[in-house]
């Protein structure tokens, strides 16, 4: 998919996108949105826990600038028809240019095409950029779990938000 009056191109991540996805994920590590500590340098990016399939990245001249993991929430099978967001990251390089709505947009096209019909994600209290990027995609709170996170000593609440993939 390429992003319209841009040279974005959004696909499925694959084994050699390991190093380019483990540097952006250490470039954007922030706790605006990070619940684990910042990933060690080096350290792969994909284990058996994280696979290629579930990622699609963002390309801008054939550089990796964003990614964003989708997958199941859970393995059961009545949670089949739900798919969750479960990372976003893009490169400062890449940012105002609309890569995080169309990495957004691809995942919901995807987890449609895969039979979806609902799409859902966690996103922290105090993250207002990401919020209203999701807001603005159709996501609305579904529940607010107060100071469900203990993040550098502060009470941060966790923020579970979701949207249908149906008309």
């Amino acid at each position: 998919m390429i992003v319209p009056e841009t040279q974005i191109r959004i696909r499925t991540a694959v084994q050699d996108d390991d190093t380019a996805l483990a540097e952006l994920d250490r470039a954007t590590w922030s706790r605006l949105h990070a619940v684990l500590p910042l990933p060690e340098a080096g350290a792969p990016f994909f284990d058996e826990r994280h696979l290629p399939g579930d990622y699609l990245v963002a390309e801008d001249g054939g550089a990796v600038v964003g990614y964003v993991r989708v997958a199941p929430p859970t393995p059961l099978a009545a949670t089949a028809h739900v798919r969750q967001i479960q990372g976003l990251a893009v490169a400062g390089s890449a940012r105002g240019k609309g890569v995080a709505r169309a990495l957004l947009r691809a995942a919901m096209e995807r987890a449609r095409g895969e039979g979806a019909v609902r799409m859902t994600l966690r996103v922290l209290g105090h993250n207002a950029p990401a919020r209203a990027l999701y807001a603005s995609e159709g996501f609305a709170v579904e529940g607010v779990l107060p100071g469900e996170l203990c993040l550098d000593g502060t009470y941060v609440d966790d923020v579970l938000m979701g949207r249908s993939l149906t008309p």
